[in-house]
């Protein structure tokens, strides 16, 4: 079986690693989305950090990743029952993806050899509990980045076409990458994503230099790299397994709301979806860390993946989004 390269492993891009572990603590947060040069690990921070959750329970045969027999969908087939352990689900989704291939269809082999009209599971089936990433979401024709982004929201996939009325379960973190070079989402498809990072191939000749050492070393032998930085990932891992368990319980004063509501107010973002992603980051944030409140500092540290991408355009001002996000920061934090 061939390792996937070891989430701590990954040279720099400290940004992109925080928004993935942030959405694995919470993926309520929403998907991330990385823009930035090719070549600079997108994918494989996103199969990294799959690998180092720990596997899900699942039905053993269920299309949809099923834990119990209560969360099979009735259109399936009846299954035995055995629970097996499974690595946490990681799908490409191509270009040139069709609807029915993404969201599923009619069994045309079925309907044509037994008569019966049965469902063919698609992509979103197989991502469910786990991650579904995007290379090039920018190129992604609109309505399917619609449609993925209303499932990713609702956690349900409902078919209405050719007599079928399916649903099942589709709870999976959304991942899209792309070269803002190739053309850029159109700022109401951006809003709806959770998180975004830019991330640029590194200026430091010694960081370049480690970056291919390592890879360099995993490539010879990837058995050893992986047990070389297993210790690392384990931390990363009981990180993730803590946060989640204390996160209910870490609380947001309304001091904490009010600075939300000031930073979005400030930056100009339309609606309210930029400030109850901006406390959702926070708060995974905080727990991730141990603390059992948030404060200004997390809210500092998460302000500009929660919030560049819904910041109005300036053509008088061209420093990046993140500069201006972080520069709002410090004026209405004064």
């Amino acid at each position: 079986m061939k390792h996937p390269f070891p989430f701590s492993a990954i040279v720099g891009q400290e940004q992109m690693k925080l928004a993935m572990i942030l959405t694995a603590v919470d993926p309520g947060i929403g998907g991330v989305l990385v823009f930035g040069d090719r070549g600079t690990g997108k994918s494989t921070a996103v199969r990294a950090l799959a690998a180092l959750l720990p596997p899900i329970r699942k039905l053993k045969g269920s299309s949809t990743n099923a834990e119990r027999p209560e969360d099979q969908p009735d259109w399936a087939d009846p299954l035995s029952g055995e629970v097996i352990e499974a690595p946490t689900p990681v799908v490409d989704l191509p270009l040139g993806t069709t609807e029915d291939r993404l969201v599923g269809a009619l069994d045309i082999e079925r309907a044509l050899s037994r008569g019966e009209k049965a469902f063919e599971p698609g992509l979103l089936a197989r991502a469910n509990r786990g991650y579904l990433y995007i290379d090039e979401v920018n190129l992604l024709e609109d309505h399917l980045v619609d449609l993925l982004l209303d499932v990713a929201q609702s956690g349900e996939n409902v078919i209405e076409r050719e007599g079928l009325s399916v649903r099942h379960d589709a709870r999976f973190v959304l991942v899209g990458s792309g070269n803002p070079e190739e053309g850029e989402l159109r700022p109401q498809l951006l809003d709806r994503f959770g998180l975004s990072v830019e991330v640029r191939s590194p200026d430091d000749i010694e960081e370049r230099i480690e970056v291919i050492r390592r890879r360099a070393a995993f490539d010879t032998d990837p058995d050893m790299f992986v047990k070389k930085w297993s210790g690392e990932d384990q931390i990363v891992r009981d990180r993730i397994l803590a946060a989640r368990a204390q996160l209910a319980q870490t609380d947001a004063p309304d001091d904490t709301l009010r600075d939300c509501a000031g930073l979005c107010v400030a930056i100009g973002s339309d609606g309210l979806r930029g400030e109850l992603t901006l406390l959702r980051a926070a708060r995974a944030l905080a727990a991730y860390e141990g603390s059992n409140v948030v404060t200004r500092e997390h809210l500092r540290s998460v302000a500009p993946m929660a919030l560049s991408h819904r910041m109005r355009r300036d053509p008088l001002d061209d420093a990046g989004s993140s500069t201006r996000v972080m520069r709002t920061v410090e004026e209405v934090f004064a």
